[in-house]
Order: C-alpha cells, then sequence, then structure tokens
C-alpha cells in the first residue's frame, strides 16, 4: 500500500539552510533545492543570484501527512528563518532570499495563513511571508543539493545553518529524526 504524500515548497533566504533543517525532520522522505516564482524557464545558480529572474531560492519537500503535518512543516519554517525581513535574510539580500510559500492547494493556503496568524506574536515585527498559489519549480544544479552536509566546515554551513538545524532539534524534538 502507497502512502498518501504531500509537497511543500518554501522559501525562506538560502535554500541551504532549509534543506539542512528539513533532512532532520520526521515525515519529511525528500527534500530539493530549487527555484520558483520567477519569469525565466531553467534559470540557473548564477541567474537566480543575480535577483534578476524573479526567482525565489525555495525547497520543495515531500512529506507524509501522516507521519508530520503541513501545519508541523510551517511551524519549522517560521522558526527556521525570520520571516520579518522583507527580500533579506541576514546577510543575504534580494528577492532571491524573499520568505514565500507556494501553497500546493486551496487547504494549504488556508493552513499557511493559520499559521501566519498563530505565529504573528512569536516575532517583534509583522510577519511579511508571501503565500502564493503553486509555480512552477526548477530544480537547482546538484552542487546546491545536501549543500551543509556535504560541506560542514565552510563558515557559512558552520556558523549559519549548523546553528538553525541545532535550533530545530531543541525546539522540536518530538519532529526529529532519530
Amino acid at each position: 500500500m502507497s502512502e498518501q504524500m504531500e509537497v511543500a515548497l518554501l522559501g525562506g533566504g538560502c535554500f541551504w539552510c532549509l534543506d539542512a533543517v528539513y533532512r532532520q525532520v520526521r515525515g519529511v522522505t525528500a527534500v530539493a533545492c530549487g527555484y520558483a516564482g520567477g519569469h525565466l524557464p531553467q534559470p540557473t545558480h548564477e541567474q537566480v543570484a543575480t535577483g534578476g529572474t524573479g526567482h525565489a531560492q525555495v525547497v520543495r519537500l515531500a512529506f507524509n501527512p501522516a507521519i508530520v503535518s503541513y501545519h508541523d512543516v510551517l511551524e519549522v519554517f517560521f522558526t527556521s528563518h525570520d520571516p520579518t525581513t522583507v527580500n533579506r535574510q541576514g546577510n543575504d539580500v534580494g528577492t532571491q532570499y524573499r520568505s514565500v510559500i507556494f501553497a500546493q492547494s486551496a487547504a494549504q493556503e488556508a493552513v499557511a495563513r493559520q499559521v501566519i496568524a498563530e505565529m504573528a506574536g512569536v516575532w517583534d515585527a509583522p510577519i511579511v511571508t508571501e503565500v502564493l498559489p503553486a509555480a512552477p519549480w526548477y530544480q537547482a544544479e546538484d552542487a546546491q543539493q545536501d549543500y551543509v552536509a556535504r560541506h560542514p566546515l565552510l563558515s557559512y554551513c558552520a556558523l549559519v545553518a549548523a546553528p538553525k538545524v541545532d535550533q530545530f532539534r531543541a525546539i522540536y524534538a518530538s519532529l526529529a529524526k532519530n
């Protein structure tokens, strides 16, 4: 019997961080870095990095909602990046680093708006995360996939991404893979 899987498409700054976090989440069966929300088909990392394609760096998750709900996926999302900064995450600046949820269905859109309302009290500033309809997704180059695990000693991975993984494990121990 095959299990019913869902897809989530989320942008919260550099996709390496979200990729590293969601690889730790129980019920998430696949994570891939990519690009969505722009006007250029099949963009490259170099093109998206200019900010001129309109794409956001995103992660595409396949998850089993019987193990981890979309609501939980989004709670992890909202505590794994700063959803109050427009087109920026820390030193990463540009529209490609915006906070965005590409809802794959009306149900996902409703849950996204519910979680935004719930998380509003967690942040000192208003949440600026966009909730948009599903958009074409383009997988990033192989060099961008599972980047943090393959380059743990690079300063960005050690100083920015690894603490986000540690924070996830501390806050959401019940959602973490063993």
